[in-house]
C-alpha cells in the first residue's frame, strides 16, 4: 500500500463500514478522525442499557467468521485477542405456525435425515445444494467480494469471465433455485430465511445468495461474549492502536470541497479541513442533506427509484423468570410467508400474519440480564417508511405479543418489567436513515455488484463512501470489507 503520511482523513460515521476503513487507512500512515453522530460507536451496532438488561440494538447474529478472522489476521491480530466466542447449539431454532418445530443445527448428518423426514430425495438434494453453496461462497468471496470490482470495467477481465457460471446466477431468483432442489415450503423457506439479513425477498433476490447456506449450516453460527458490541469494542481498540481518533455526539451538517481538500461541519459549529473525506453514514442521506447540489452524483430520482430494504419493529424486553421453549435465535414462520414479504416489497403495509425473529441472549450470557431473568428481542421486518406513530405500535405490540404466546407457547405478557420499542421513525432519527431502512440498500438484481452506488465519487475527487449502500453490501462482515475496499480505493489514488 501507498504510504499515507501526513494526510488528514475524515471518516464521517462509526459503523463498521467507516471503524474497518479507518483502521486500514491508519495502518497506510494517515491521520484518522472519525465523528459519529451518536454517543456510542458501531453505527446500527448499539448497545441499550437499561435495569440491569443490556441489548443489541441492530445485529445479533455472528456470521461468516472467517471474513472477522481475515480483517484481524491484516493487522497481526486475531478475534481471540479481543473476545471469546461460543458456537451456537442449535444455530436457530425454527416455529413454523402449524404447530410443527424444527431445530438447525452445524450437524449436517442430522440436518440430511430432517430434510428427508420432509420430503423423499431431500437429503441428497441438501447435500447438492450446499455443495453448490460452498462453490459459489468460495468463488464470489475471492472473485467479486474481496476484489473491489464498482466499475463495469474491473468485470472485464479473465478473472471474471473464468467465474462466467457465477455471473449467471444473477440472472435468476433465489425462490427459482430453491424450487429447483426442493418442493416443500418449509424447507425453501429454511434455505432462504437468510435474505431477511439482505434486506430482500425469495422474488427479488438473485440467486447468487444461495450462498449464505454455506455460511449457514458449514461456517456456522456464533456469539461473541458480551454481544456484538463487543465485537465493535474490538474495532475500536484496534483503531486506536492505530492512531485513530474517535468522536461522538459529533454529527455532520456539512461537507464540501474547498481548493484545498473539504470543509466538515458538524451541528455544534466545529469544522474540519481534511484531505479528503470518507462517508460512512445513510449515502442517500449525505448525498441530499451533506453536500452541495454540484457534488451530488445521482439527483432525488435516483434516490427515490431505489429498493430500500426493510426497516424493523422492534421490541427489547426484560422478562421474569425463563422463557422456554425458546432457544438464542428463534424464528417464527407462517407456512406461507409470501404476504408477508408482499406488505414489504409490494404493498407497504404492516404484515397481517408477520414472520419475525426472536432473540435471548442470555440462553448463552448471563451477564446481560439481572439474576432471575431473560433478555429478549423480537424483529418484525416491517416496509420502510411506513408511519409508526403510538397508536400503531401499540396495536401491534399487542399483536405480536399474542402471536409469540399463540405459536410457541410464551406468553410474556405478564412477566415484562423493561421494554423499550424501536421502529421506523426511530431509524430515522437516530441513523439518518432513508425511509428507515434497518439495513441500506436491498440486494436485488438492479442493487447488486456494480449496480451498487460506487465508493468512489464521481462528481468531487478525494470523497468516498463506505457501509451497507455500496460495495459488497449489506452485514456486518461486508460492512467490514467495504471498509477495506474503500480505503484501498483511496490508497490506490495515491500511488
Amino acid at each position: 500500500m501507498s504510504d499515507l503520511s501526513g494526510e488528514e482523513i475524515v471518516v464521517v460515521g462509526g459503523g463498521f463500514g467507516g471503524l474497518s476503513a479507518a483502521c486500514y487507512l491508519a495502518d497506510a500512515g494517515a491521520d484518522v478522525r472519525v465523528l459519529e453522530k451518536n454517543e456510542q460507536l458501531g453505527g446500527r451496532a448499539s448497545r441499550l442499557e437499561a435495569d440491569g438488561f443490556e441489548f443489541d440494538m441492530g445485529p445479533s447474529w455472528y456470521l461468516m467468521p472467517d471474513v472477522f478472522e481475515r480483517f484481524f489476521a491484516y493487522f497481526g491480530r486475531e478475534p481471540s485477542d479481543f473476545y471469546d466466542l461460543e458456537r451456537l447449539d442449535p444455530h436457530y431454532r425454527v416455529f413454523f405456525k402449524d404447530g410443527d418445530r424444527l431445530d438447525v443445527t452445524g450437524n449436517n448428518a442430522e440436518m440430511r435425515r430432517k430434510f428427508e423426514a420432509y420430503e423423499p430425495g431431500a437429503a441428497e438434494a441438501f447435500d447438492d445444494y450446499l455443495a453448490t453453496s460452498e462453490r459459489h461462497y468460495e468463488t464470489a468471496m475471492k472473485k467479486f467480494v474481496y476484489e473491489d470490482r464498482s466499475r463495469l470495467r474491473d468485470w472485464i477481465d479473465l478473472d471474471v469471465l473464468t467465474a462466467a457460471p457465477i455471473g449467471l446466477q444473477l440472472l435468476g431468483s433465489m425462490q427459482g433455485h430453491v424450487e429447483d432442489y426442493f418442493e416443500h415450503p418449509k424447507l425453501q423457506q429454511i434455505m432462504q430465511y437468510t435474505l431477511v439479513f439482505l434486506g430482500g425477498s425469495p422474488k427479488n433476490t438473485p440467486a447468487l445468495y444461495n450462498m449464505m447456506s454455506h455460511v449457514d449450516f458449514n461456517l456456522g453460527v456464533y456469539y461473541p461474549e458480551d454481544g456484538i458490541n463487543s465485537v465493535v469494542e474490538a474495532l475500536v481498540e484496534l483503531g486506536e492502536g492505530l492512531g485513530v481518533t474517535y468522536e461522538t455526539d459529533a454529527e455532520v451538517e456539512e461537507i464540501s470541497r474547498r481548493k484545498e481538500g473539504f470543509l466538515v461541519e458538524t451541528v455544534h459549529g466545529e469544522t474540519r479541513n481534511p484531505d479528503e473525506v470518507v462517508v460512512n453514514a445513510d449515502y442517500a442521506h449525505a448525498e441530499r442533506e451533506l453536500l452541495p447540489d454540484h457534488e451530488r452524483q445521482y439527483d432525488d430520482g435516483y434516490w427515490d427509484d431505489r429498493t430500500y430494504a426493510p426497516s424493523a419493529f422492534l421490541m427489547y424486553m426484560g422478562v421474569e423468570g425463563d422463557v422456554e421453549p425458546l432457544a438464542h435465535h428463534t424464528l417464527v414462520l407462517p407456512t406461507d410467508w409470501e404476504p408477508h414479504f408482499d406488505d414489504i416489497f409490494e404493498e407497504a403495509d404492516w404484515p397481517d400474519d408477520p414472520a419475525y425473529y426472536l432473540c435471548v441472549p442470555s440462553k448463552t450470557d448471563d451477564s446481560v440480564a439481572p439474576e432471575g431473568h431473560s433478555n429478549l428481542f423480537v424483529l418484525v421486518p416491517v416496509a420502510p417508511g411506513l408511519h409508526d406513530g403510538d397508536a400503531v405500535r401499540e396495536e401491534y405490540r399487542e399483536k405480536i405479543l399474542a402471536d409469540i404466546a399463540e405459536n410457541t407457547g410464551v406468553d410474556l405478557r405478564d412477566r415484562i418489567v423493561y421494554e423499550k420499542q424501536f421502529a421506523v421513525s426511530d431509524f430515522g432519527e437516530r441513523y439518518n436513515a432513508t425511509e428507515g431502512t434497518a439495513l441500506g440498500l436491498a440486494h436485488t438484481l438492479r442493487q447488486t455488484a456494480l449496480l451498487r452506488p460506487n465508493n468512489r465519487s464521481s462528481a468531487v475527487d478525494g470523497l468516498y463512501f463506505t457501509g451497507s449502500f455500496t460495495t459488497p453490501g449489506i452485514g456486518m462482515p461486508m460492512c467490514l470489507i467495504s471498509g477495506q475496499n474503500t480505503a484501498e480505493r483511496l490508497i490506490s489514488d495515491h500511488e
